[in-house]
């Protein structure tokens, strides 16, 4: 996957996104997914759920400050595979209003990034990361 791992602890982990078996994408989708096996966020425990939500939050944080990102959407999806992925969309200034939300990683329209771009954004992120206090 190209970034890499952006966040992982006992509980959970986060990755740069990529869909349809490609490697490289829409720039900035992250998943946040637990570590054990959950199809979806009725079985997160209270620490998996509380974890799930804090790290969303400090990458939703990050994707605001390392791009020209408008808005950063939210979605649990889960239907693909049978193991939640909360993904976090970053919808930038150029994407069309019928586009917005999930739609937008997908078409002709999409805007798509080179694994070397996905590797830079990536390493911006995991610097804002660093510098933020976790709180």
């Amino acid at each position: 996957m190209p970034g890499g791992v952006l966040y992982q602890d006992d509980r959970v982990f986060a990755t740069h996104g990529s869909f349809d078996g490609a490697d490289t994408g829409y720039p900035g989708v992250l998943f946040v997914e637990p570590r054990r096996h959950v199809p979806g966020m009725a079985g997160l425990t209270r620490a998996e759920a509380e974890r799930i939500g804090w790290v969303t939050s400090r990458l939703a944080r990050a994707l605001e400050a390392c791009t020209d990102a408008e808005r950063i959407y939210v979605e649990a999806l889960g239907h693909h595979v049978s193991h939640l992925h909360v993904w976090l969309i970053p919808r930038y200034p150029d994407a069309p209003e019928h586009l917005w939300g999930v739609q937008l990683v997908r078409g002709p329209h999409a805007r798509r990034a080179s694994e070397a771009q996905v590797e830079a954004l990536c390493d911006r992120l995991r610097e804002h990361l660093a510098s933020e206090d976790g709180d």
